[in-house]
């Protein structure tokens, strides 16, 4: 049975930074594909490439950022190379962002009515009247009480849970066919979390809206996505469906990520530390760049190493990791 057209196809996508230190590789040779509904966690440690990707997908890298490489496919048609005026059309429209901080998304000094109206005539022709109703339903979905009453009111005169929750109303306005959210419940307490985590998997379930999920929390994502893409560095590491990842990880650094949440640990057990830091993208070492803090690491880690692919009862699996390779090299332990 042929796989359907995937809504993104994103295949070995690089965006560098010129610093005067050297070329820093955000991104660097990222791959993964969203179906139609699906919900994809791209998880990783701060500065790991997540946001970048995600920036980079939109075609929002600032200079001296610059996509290098790749191809972004959105529906068969290439981001990349797509006319500037094309791909503004399409941003707010067929694809949306939701950002960490809502007041990014939200003009201060406009009321949310004109917020909404405007992004909702900005890419189709309708009356200002119908666009209102339309805004005030949007706001209801999202669980704003008095919607019809809130659309007179500022963004600050919501809470910062509020303030998401009309975010993401404005992000999912046009019924958009992908959504990248980057971090958005990050600054929010765990109970309006966990209210935005469901009302936003029950919006793309019901309108077959795919979703890209950026977060640094592995236990989000369990509760939420069906794919899972761990980024390290600049690179996807482990990817797979969420749940076989989470149940047995391939990749070392994805261990160290479980091992570090402490719902996953007994009162009173420690939790275990990944050791060191993230090493510089302006230097990144020849091989895997986790190997440094990888606890299993031998000398082959040093020769650099492509994708292997797994078969899994729920799917095919990918890890960049020499100890999943089909051309293993034993080699003595690190001694540390």
């Amino acid at each position: 049975m042929t796989e359907p057209l995937p809504v993104l196809d994103v295949s070995h996508l690089s965006t560098h930074f010129a610093t005067a230190k050297g070329v820093v590789r955000a991104v660097d040779d990222v791959s993964l594909r969203v179906q139609s509904g699906q919900i994809l966690g791209l998880v990783g440690e701060s500065g790991s490439g997540k946001s970048m990707t995600g920036f980079s997908i939109l075609g929002l890298v600032d200079p001296p950022g610059k996509v290098v490489a790749g191809n972004v496919l959105f529906k068969g048609q290439n981001l990349l190379t797509m006319d500037p005026e094309r791909l503004r059309q399409l941003r707010g429209d067929r694809i949306a962002m939701i950002f960490q901080d809502p007041m990014m998304t939200l003009n201060p000094v406009l009321r949310i009515e004109t917020q909404m109206v405007e992004t909702l005539q900005a890419h189709q022709s309708i009356s200002r009247s119908l666009a209102r109703t339309r805004a005030i339903e949007a706001l209801a979905d999202v669980g704003i009480p008095s919607p019809a009453e809130r659309l007179s009111a500022y963004p600050h005169q919501f809470s910062g849970g509020m303030r998401q929750r009309v975010a993401i109303a404005i992000a999912l306005l046009n019924r958009p066919d992908l959504v990248i959210a980057d971090e958005p419940t990050t600054a929010l307490d765990v109970t309006i979390q966990g209210q935005i985590l469901a009302l936003v998997q029950r919006l793309c379930r019901e309108r077959q809206t795919s979703l890209i999920w950026i977060t640094h929390d592995l236990s989000v994502i369990a509760g939420l996505a069906d794919q899972v893409a761990v980024m390290y560095a600049g690179r996807i590491v482990e990817s797979g469906p969420v749940q076989s990842v989470l149940a047995a990880p391939l990749h070392p650094y994805t261990e160290g990520l479980l091992g570090a949440i402490p719902a996953l640990h007994e009162r009173g057990e420690p939790l275990r530390a990944i050791p060191g830091a993230t090493p510089s993208l302006a230097s990144l070492p020849t091989g895997c760049a986790f190997a440094d803090r990888c606890p299993r690491a031998f000398a082959q880690c040093s020769v650099p190493l492509g994708e292997t692919e797994i078969a899994g009862d729920a799917g095919p699996r990918r890890t960049r990791c020499w100890l999943h390779s089909p051309v293993p090299a034993p080699m003595p332990t690190i001694q540390r």
